[in-house]
């Protein structure tokens, strides 16, 4: 399919055919998700792939027993891992130090290499850290004094973090589902679950989140409740 087609064809779909589903061709979907943009590069985020049918059950029962979840025959789990900060920090440093030693001119490499060292070695362990949400009450403070003299970002509290951190998830997420519509395949992606016991089932420490839990198949003839709904586009668009 074109793009627009895939966009179109993607729906969330509530009930599945009991039909299997290629495992392999959803962890090329998911492959692809991990191409989607996200915040810094710094790519918080993990895929937890079930196809375990005694998992997809207990998972079922965890989304409070709705049916795109206990029709699906796959799912995917994505989760934020905001405590990997400081090992994500170090890989991408590691990886911009070697495009910039690749690509850039050889009398700019140490002051570009300078410059991503003060980003991941110091801006990024200020952003991050967290402790009660103290510390980012002390970098609220301190970004409003800064922004009397110049622009800068605000969203520096942990609860800002973090949404910057579901953001890029959810960007994943999307990637995955349109690849998946690319492959003929259906998806809906549930916010409706225990997250305590999802937690429990993926054995996931306790700094992570879900996120969101997509399920797959193939649409049953039931699987589309209605005609798609969107409001009035001059409602939601605006030139400048």
């Amino acid at each position: 399919m074109d793009f627009e087609k895939v966009v179109r064809h993607r729906r969330s779909i509530r009930e599945y055919k009991d039909t299997p589903v290629d495992a392999e061709i959803v962890k090329k979907c998911i492959k692809l998700a991990t191409l989607a943009p996200n915040s810094s590069n710094m790519q918080l985020w993990e895929f937890y792939h079930i196809t375990n049918k005694n998992t997809l059950k207990k998972l079922a029962e965890a989304c409070l027993g709705q049916r795109a979840a206990t029709t699906a025959q796959q799912m995917v789990v994505f989760v934020t891992r905001r405590d990997l900060y400081k090992k994500r920090a170090k890989q991408m440093l590691e990886l911009e130090t070697l495009n910039i030693k690749k690509n850039s001119p050889p009398d700019r490499q140490t002051h570009r290499i300078q410059r991503w060292k003060m980003y991941y070695n110091h801006v990024i362990p200020v952003l991050y850290s967290s402790f009660l949400g103290i510390i980012g009450f002390f970098r609220k403070i301190l970004v409003n004094i800064v922004g009397l003299f110049r622009p800068i970002v605000y969203q520096v509290s942990e609860s800002d973090v973090r949404i910057v951190v579901h953001k890029s998830c959810a960007l994943a997420a999307q990637t995955f589902m349109l690849a998946m519509a690319n492959e003929g395949y259906d998806t809906c992606p549930m916010e409706g679950f225990d997250s305590k016991m999802v937690k429990r089932i993926l054995k996931l420490p306790y700094r992570a989140e879900i996120n969101m839990i997509v399920s797959c198949g193939i649409r049953s003839e039931n699987g589309v409740w209605g005609d798609q709904m969107r409001v009035p586009f001059e409602e939601v668009y605006r030139k400048l």
